[in-house]
């Protein structure tokens, strides 16, 4: 039953293998069942945990139990330079004095050795006082068959002394006390002597295990090594805590908030003051026991945060700061041994290699990141390259990338990343012209690619910009121009104006001798040379792009009404450009909005005329015009052209809001009834050729000298069945209009009347002008 309840507790675990609640159930599971049945159950533990003491030493101890020292031995083997706990090392020395206490003198030099190589390497921690006096005790216990042997011993005892009251361990005192007894014993005049020679030692030693313990007592020795919870570890709150616990100051919302967040930062930031004491070497010893004990606290504090790859670089660094580069570099393959999909490792391992000229050693590093396909990613492809351009060259690196292009996952980044190193260290803005090329056949679907490629080209002209205002500012003349043309050539070749963008202008003047929000000109000169700056380019685009038959007359002639018949060229099946050539610059003092109402007409856009001025322009043309202007009015909806025939004259480049308002309150315009589109023209024609500017208050009416070019015939009759519909549809002109109180104020204004006069109006057409008013 205990076998088939540990069994499921594995399944679940495997969900959540950091989940230490789970994995000490599935320790204490283990600990009732034979040996056969939990060595599967441990060997899963110490995989997950692999510097965890409490389970290490369970699973030792189920061997120990039933003596089997074979697999004990295999286990120390594995498991103690992982653990560097004086706890498991203890269990160690217990075993080899178990194995070799009925072999004689040979046995007990096997236990001397153990003894030695368990304190070479956890000698100096703040615990190993009672192995010190556990290892005395032994060397005191060891037979001397001549005084020859009793010298060898006695110095054997000494040594262990003086290296044992040097150590700042929680014994340090008991030791020294030891220490004395031991020299009185053997000769009061020698201690004397000798006890004066490590007096300092001692006392030095003492001290700094006071200040030692300050930091050991912050450090949580149980704790198992588990992954950094949250990406806050490395955010507001880390720096926030950082702050907090260095001065001892704990806030209560954030324990409550993030319990085990708090604990992983309160320990994280515990080890990292242990390291800084210990660098201090605050006992000034010499450099190879200081560093022999800065390394011994880094491999303990890789016990607890085994899965922080900024603890295993920094130990790597420090290694290789010391003169250690041998050991730097086992700290690395240990380190991507721990954190095989930590990236940036793998990158800190190279980097490491590549500084000491290793390139070859550098290279393979990249070559075995790449070959886990697991862990390949587009930034690993663009650092390879960057690795190849350095060290051997342009044509390696072009290799590769055109290899690495193919593969699944090459993002966008690799083609933006070789572009560039093409087109800033290469120098071949071809190469790197062609590049963005191929990947916008691959990647147009991305946005970030086609915002990279314009952030890019933002970036130079940035770039550029900043240099000439810095010439500006501080050189000559001559380097000042020399920028400005290097500027111009540079930036020409990345757009399509070709040599006029070379030319010198006014404009560059203007640019030349600014600053900050002064200009040698006026707003309304600027505006001007934006404006021609803008008009040379467009017609250069239009030279390049379109075809006219009559050349560039037949541009100004289509802008005042004429039919254009030209063909504009084929744009690209490809890539879809805007006609440039019909973009204008906007000018609010223009008064022919109208004028384009053929060329609208030929695109099949409804247009119409809102000004007795623009439909004059309309009539000017003749003939020739009707039947586009015919087209255009059967495309609108009726009440549209019911609502052009009431508009007004319009003098100015728009309409008065107000007036508009009020031909719309009193308008009877149809809804869903049909409108006689040959008697619309007509209505349109006639409508404004009486009248005048409301504006100006004159009721005479103006003949329209083209009005007989203007009309328009009936092209045909409409069906039976929509006799009875045009009965009952009548001319807005035929309609008496109603009397608008808020039409007659706006006329009353315009003219100028007063609010103290009073009169009245009468509504008559708004089409012909006819108003009247009286005031008393």
């Amino acid at each position: 039953m205990a076998k088939k309840d540990a069994m499921m507790m594995m399944r679940d675990e495997s969900q959540d293998k950091y989940n230490v609640e789970a994995s000490d159930s599935l320790a204490s599971q283990a600990l009732v069942l034979p040996i056969s049945d939990a060595v599967p159950i441990y060997e899963q533990l110490v995989t997950t945990f692999p510097t965890s003491l409490k389970y290490w030493k369970q699973y030792v101890e189920a061997y120990m139990a039933i003596n089997n020292h074979d697999a004990t031995k295999l286990i120390f083997s594995r498991s103690l330079f992982n653990c560097l706990h004086i706890s498991l090392w203890r269990c160690y020395i217990r075993f080899i004095r178990k194995i070799n206490e009925n072999t004689a003198a040979e046995g007990q030099e096997e236990t001397r050795k153990a003894f030695d190589f368990m304190l070479n390497y956890v000698g100096t921690d703040i615990a190993s006082g009672p192995v010190w006096m556990e290892y005395i005790t032994f060397l005191k216990s060891m037979p001397a068959m001549n005084p020859q042997e009793e010298s060898q011993r006695m110095t054997l005892v000494r040594k262990a002394y003086q290296k044992a009251i040097v150590i700042p361990t929680h014994h340090v005192e008991q030791l020294w006390k030891d220490y004395e007894n031991f020299e009185n014993s053997v000769s009061r005049a020698l201690a004397k002597g000798l006890l004066s020679e490590y007096q300092p030692k001692y006392n030095s030693a003492k001290v700094v295990y006071r200040e030692r313990k300050k930091y050991v007592d912050e450090i949580e020795w149980n704790m198992l090594a588990v992954p950094p919870t949250g990406s806050y570890k490395a955010g507001w709150l880390t720096l926030f805590d950082q702050y907090l616990v260095a001065y001892n100051r704990m806030v209560p919302w954030i324990e409550y908030a993030y319990p085990c967040t708090h604990l992983e930062e309160q320990q994280y930031m515990a080890w990292k003051r242990f390291l800084a004491f210990e660098k201090g070497n605050p006992q000034r010893i010499d450099s190879s026991s200081s560093n022999r004990r800065i390394a011994f606290t880094y491999e303990q504090c890789l016990m607890y945060l085994y899965h922080y790859p900024d603890i295993w670089y920094d130990y790597a660094t420090w290694q290789a700061k010391s003169g250690s580069i041998d050991s730097a570099i086992k700290v690395f393959q240990r380190a991507l041994k721990a954190l095989p999909d930590s990236e940036v490792l793998w990158y800190a391992y190279a980097e490491s290699e590549e500084s000491r000229g290793e390139i070859q050693s550098a290279k393979k590093i990249y070559e075995s990141l790449l070959g886990n396909n697991v862990s390949v990613t587009a930034l690993s492809h663009i650092q390879f390259i960057r690795f190849l351009r350095r060290t051997e060259g342009i044509e390696a690196a072009r290799k590769y990338f055109l290899d690495a292009r193919k593969t699944p996952n090459c993002t966008y980044h690799v083609y933006v990343a070789y572009a560039m190193m093409a087109f800033c260290l290469d120098k071949d803005p071809k190469v790197a012209h062609n590049v963005f090329e191929a990947g916008l056949k691959r990647f147009m679907h991305e946005p970030g690619y086609i915002l990279d490629i314009l952030e890019i080209y933002m970036f130079f002209c940035l770039v550029w910009k900043r240099f000439t205002e810095f010439e500006q500012t501080y050189g000559d003349l001559a380097s000042m121009l020399k920028v400005e043309q290097r500027r111009k050539e540079a930036l020409s070749r990345t757009g399509e104006e070709g040599a006029s963008a070379l030319e010198a202008s006014l404009h560059d003047v203007v640019s030349r001798y600014s600053f900050m929000d002064l200009w040698p000109c006026s707003p309304k000169d600027l505006d001007h040379l934006a404006r021609q700056e803008w008009l040379v380019k467009n017609i250069d685009k239009k030279s390049d792009k379109s075809t006219f038959p009559n050349g560039a007359n037949s541009i100004e002639k289509g802008s005042s009404g004429l039919t254009s018949n030209s063909k504009l060229s084929t744009p690209s099946t490809k890539v879809v450009y805007p006609d440039t050539s019909r973009m204008v610059v906007y000018d609010p003092r223009q008064k022919h909005v109208t004028e384009m109402l053929p060329n609208a007409a030929a695109d099949g856009l409804p247009s119409g005329s809102s000004s007795m001025k623009s439909t004059s322009n309309v009539a000017s043309v003749g003939s020739a015009t009707a039947k586009p202007l015919h087209e255009i009015l059967k495309l609108m909806p009726p009440a549209l052209v019911e609502f052009i025939t009431q508009l007004p004259a319009v003098e100015g480049p728009s309409p008065n809001v107000e007036i508009v308002l009020s031909v719309l309150l009193q308008s009877n315009i149809p809804t869903g009834q049909a409108v006689k589109v040959a008697a619309a023209p007509q209505q349109l024609a006639a409508a404004p050729s009486g009248s005048t500017s409301d504006l100006s208050g004159s009721n005479k009416s103006r003949q329209n000298p083209n009005e007989s070019s203007f009309k328009l015939s009936h092209t045909g009759k409409r069906k039976d069945v929509d006799r009875h519909e045009d009965d009952e549809t009548a001319t807005v002109q035929s309609r008496p209009l109603p009397r608008d109180a808020f039409m007659i104020r706006q006329i009353r204004k315009a003219r100028g009347v007063t609010s103290s006069q009073t009169g009245s109006a009468s509504g008559g057409s708004m089409i012909s002008g006819e108003l009247s008013g009286s005031t008393e």
